[in-house]
């Protein structure tokens, strides 16, 4: 199974910015995809963004123009970086690959936008 460590998390002002990163243990050039969630308190999980191994990405609607989600194939790390930060954005953040039959997660890491 893929191991997947967020890291990047923190408190930002609103109108903010930070970068988010996800590590994989293996190479991600193999993945046909890599996405971001999130979950809010009290909650469902949500789908934030999407990146191809052909570099084609989408968002959500609520983080479009936004939120840009990148690749490094050689450093195996997939990115999102927010901008224009939102109260409504607070929320863990979780990256997710399948590959091998097996969807992988990583533990999350906590952003929360407040003044």
């Amino acid at each position: 199974q893929v191991q997947l460590v967020e890291s990047g998390g923190g408190l930002v002002q609103p109108g903010g910015s930070l970068r988010l990163s996800c590590a994989a243990s293996e190479s991600i050039f193999r993945f046909n995809a890599m996405r971001w969630y999130r979950q809010a308190p009290g909650k469902e999980r949500e789908w934030v963004a999407v990146i191809t191994n052909v570099d084609w990405r989408n968002y959500a609607d609520s983080v479009k123009g936004r939120f840009t989600i990148s690749r490094d194939n050689a450093k195996n790390t997939m990115y999102l970086q927010m901008n224009s930060l939102k109260p409504e954005d607070t929320a863990v953040y979780y990256c997710n690959t399948d590959f091998g039959g097996i969807s992988s997660w990583g533990q999350g890491t906590q952003v929360t936008v407040s003044s």
